[in-house]
C-alpha cells in the first residue's frame, strides 16, 4: 500500500501480498540491498501489526528494515528477533529519547530513526500529528542517543512523483556524521542520478516506492543510475 502525502484517505493497494511482494523486490536487487517495510497499520495502532509477515521474511532470507508503531521495547525485540537488519523508530524516537537511546544501546548498530517532516518540521503518529520541533536540530539529537543511520521523508514529495527534496535531505546529512537516507519523491531516473551529488553529504542510500509500482522504471535501471 502507498499513501499520497501520508494521507490516509489517498492510499493505492498494490497488492495484497506483502511478502510476496517484498519477495520480488528481494530478488530483483539480486539479493543484495535491504526491502523497506513500513507498518502503516502499526503507525497508526501503535503497534507492530505485521510480526507474522516479519517471521516469513526471515524464513525466506530476505534483508529488511521496518519502522511504524515502534513505540516500546517488547516491540522492539519483536521485530529484532524476526530477523530485522533494522528497526525504524520514528515518533518513539521523538516522544521517548530514553527508549531510544535504550533500543540503540541494546542492538548497536541496528537502529534507525526516521524523521519524518512537513515544511522542515518533524511529524508524529503516521504523519497525523506536526511539531515544532526542527528536523535538523533533531537529527543532531537522534546521533547522539546512538542511532546509526537517519531516514530522512519529505511529506510533501511523497507520494507526489514530482521528485526528492534535495536541499532539506542536504541539509540533514550535512548536520550529522551517521549515513542518511533520501526517501520521498523519487519518480524518475534522472531523479537518482541527481541524488548522486548528495553522497559527499552522507546520503548513501535511496528508498524508492511509488514509482517502482507504477513500472516508471525498473529496479536494475534504478541500480545502474545509482551506480553511474
Amino acid at each position: 500500500m502507498n499513501l499520497v502525502q501520508g494521507d490516509y484517505a489517498q492510499e493505492t493497494v498494490f497488492s495484497d501480498d506483502p511478502v510476496t511482494q517484498a519477495e520480488t523486490w528481494w530478488e530483483a536487487l539480486g539479493k543484495q540491498g535491504i526491502v523497506h517495510i513500513v507498518d502503516l497499520d502499526g503507525a497508526m495502532e501503535g503497534y507492530c501489526c505485521v510480526d507474522k509477515e516479519l517471521l516469513a521474511l526471515q524464513d525466506l532470507g530476505i534483508r529488511y528494515e521496518v519502522g511504524g508503531g515502534i513505540r516500546d521495547m517488547d516491540t522492539v525485540d519483536t521485530v529484532m528477533g524476526s530477523g530485522a537488519d533494522r528497526v525504524i523508530l520514528g515518533t518513539a524516537a521523538h516522544n521517548d529519547p530514553d527508549l531510544l537511546k535504550q533500543a540503540c544501546a541494546k542492538y548497536p548498530g541496528k537502529v534507525a530513526v526516521g524523521i519524518d517532516a512537513r515544511a522542515g518540521k518533524v511529524s508524529l503518529a503516521a504523519w497525523l500529528e506536526d511539531t515544532d520541533t526542527d528536523a535538523v536540530a533533531f537529527a543532531k539529537q537522534v546521533e547522539q542517543a546512538g542511532a546509526a543511520r537517519i531516514i530522512y521523508t519529505d511529506i510533501l514529495s511523497d507520494g507526489m512523483m514530482k521528485g526528492p527534496n534535495y536541499d532539506a535531505t542536504r541539509a540533514v546529512a550535512e548536520a550529522v556524521g551517521i549515513p542518511v537516507t533520501l526517501s520521498g519523491g523519487v519518480s524518475s531516473l534522472d531523479n537518482i542520478r541527481d541524488a548522486r551529488a548528495l553522497e559527499a553529504a552522507g546520503v548513501d542510500e535511496i528508498i524508492i516506492g511509488r514509482a517502482l509500482y507504477l513500472g516508471a522504471f525498473t529496479i536494475a535501471e534504478a541500480i545502474a543510475a545509482a551506480n553511474g
